[in-house]
């Protein structure tokens, strides 16, 4: 996967005198911090899905501010992990780290307070902004704490197993808390965890940076904010409006944008971004797989918790111990890999992983219409299993593939992968499953016009109108069908990347050694 000069790079001891060190237990204690650093995000990326009907409900928000308050926070986290990247290797990984924890604190107390649902979509811009100095620096410090390759690939195994674990328990803490609590109760526990982090980083994490960074380029920074926030504002606006004019001008701006940042990193002599990296098949190849794992779950999670609490009546404790299945076995990835991947190779170890997942959501649209919910948990076990082992693969084939002065540049790349997919799977998915929704309610006549409105919007539209019977039957049957249509798509897409991930990225990682 790398190039002659990182092989020859990596392959000459002598010119570091320690180039791979075992981790002791600060190492591995420094570890449990960048975790929880990890699950902290994952967890609220995914933990107010639950609170959707009661903030609904409590704020008066529509289809699209929902859609806006969900992803506006993922959004904020890709258009600016790049930058952060750099800026993490100039200023110091563990140092932004701790000035990210602190503001994310900040920006949480200021979403749980929020009285209108453009103060909660402000509030969750700003954390993703502050998630932005996290998420780049949490694998660019394993990077440069674990140097023996087994140690690194596993460290990098339990940091994938909290970011996925953490997404799936997000609900689960929701739930907890909605049970007992309102919903702004989800931001507040943020607070002690904040704490813990603040704390634990100061005394375990070593400090690390480039030893020769370059200036940031700002004009670099404002191409990469509109490339990435145009496109992902096209396809949000395509699918709740169809193409017109809006989709056809910010794509186009969308377009500009990232075409001109590719042909300005090409010119720097210190680029934001390595774009020639990606001449490589086998490092693009684990760009897209990293992307695909994270797609098809973060729309699958928005969504679900909402199926399991307005479709099939769970209470909002209940549908996060019912999502359970999900967490324990993305987490139950770090056992499976160290056997799977020795065997296997790195990219049919991935590939594998992502037709798990796929087969999963196929079993899932299925299970949606079953009166039983084992046959829901069943088909949640692969494809937490199956996002763990791909996502871990493609992880550590991005962070292997540059020297660790460059760690939190290549850790941005990952990232940027990872937060475009989250965004752009609650986008995408979620359009789509409005427009099925929408375009499969058949509401019986004689609906009263404010309830057939409200329902028209979503299922929790309908409930919060005071929708029973028939009209509440058809609503939730045109969710349950919308829910299988956009479980299917994701499934197909999975299926595509598994493909991609068995043709492009390499038995062998660069400098690993399984």
């Amino acid at each position: 996967m790398a190039t002659p000069a990182l092989d020859a790079h990596q392959a000459q001891p002598q010119q570091h005198p320690h180039p791979q060190r075992a981790a002791g237990w600060r190492e591995w204690g420094g570890l449990g911090v960048l975790v929880l650093a990890v699950v902290l995000l994952a967890v609220d990326a995914t933990v107010l899905a639950l609170a959707v009907p009661a903030l609904t409900a409590d704020l008066g928000a529509t289809s699209t501010q929902v859609l806006w308050i969900g992803d506006v926070y993922s959004l904020a986290l890709a258009g600016l992990l790049v930058t952060m990247g750099n800026v993490a290797d100039r200023i110091g990984r563990k140092r932004l780290l701790l000035l990210g924890t602190a503001a994310f604190g900040g920006a949480s107390l200021l979403a749980a307070l929020s009285p209108t649902p453009e103060t909660l979509i402000a509030a969750r811009l700003l954390l993703g902004v502050a998630g932005a100095t996290l998420m780049p620096s949490t694998l660019s410090l394993i990077r440069s704490t674990f140097t023996a390759p087994r140690q690194r690939t596993l460290a990098i195994a339990i940091w994938s197993a909290g970011a996925s674990g953490g997404a799936a328990l997000g609900p689960l803490v929701g739930g907890a808390l909605l049970e007992h609590f309102w919903w702004g109760s989800v931001f507040l526990i943020n607070l002690p965890v904040v704490a813990v982090l603040l704390v634990g980083g100061a005394w375990l994490l070593a400090e690390s940076k480039n030893p020769s960074p370059g200036p940031v380029d700002l004009r670099s920074v404002v191409l990469s904010l509109v490339g990435l926030v145009a496109a992902v504002y096209a396809v949000k606006h395509l699918a709740h409006e169809g193409p017109d004019a809006v989709v056809l001008l910010v794509g186009v701006v969308g377009a500009l944008g990232l075409v001109s940042f590719v042909r300005r990193q090409r010119r720097l002599a210190h680029p934001l971004i390595d774009v020639e990296l990606f001449r490589r098949p086998a490092f693009s190849g684990a760009v897209a797989v990293n992307f695909a794992s994270v797609f098809p779950l973060a729309g699958l999670l928005f969504f679900f918790s909402q199926y399991l609490q307005l479709a099939r009546g769970s209470s909002p404790l209940q549908a996060g111990l019912q999502e359970t299945p999900l967490m324990l076995s993305a987490i139950g990835a770090i056992a499976v890999i160290g056997l799977v991947l020795p065997r296997l190779g790195a990219g049919r170890t991935a590939a594998v992983g992502l037709f798990a997942a796929a087969a999963g959501l196929v079993l899932l649209a299925l299970a949606e219409g079953a009166p039983s919910y084992l046959w829901l948990a069943l088909t949640l076990v692969p494809i937490g299993l199956g996002v763990g082992l791909s996502q871990t693969v493609a992880v550590d084939a991005v962070v292997s593939a540059v020297p660790s002065e460059r760690a939190g540049a290549a850790s941005s790349i990952s990232e940027t992968a990872y937060e475009l997919a989250t965004a752009l799977g609650i986008a995408v998915l979620g359009s789509l499953l409005g427009v099925v929704y929408r375009a499969g309610l058949q509401l019986p006549a004689g609906t009263d016009p404010s309830v057939a409105a409200a329902a028209g919007d979503s299922l929790a539209g309908a409930r919060a109108a005071g929708a029973e019977g028939a009209a509440l039957e058809a609503a939730r049957e045109a969710f349950v069908h919308a829910m299988q249509v956009t479980s299917l798509s994701a499934a197909a897409l999975t299926a595509v990347a598994a493909v991609i991930a068995w043709r492009m990225v390499p038995a062998r990682l660069s400098g690993a050694a399984h």
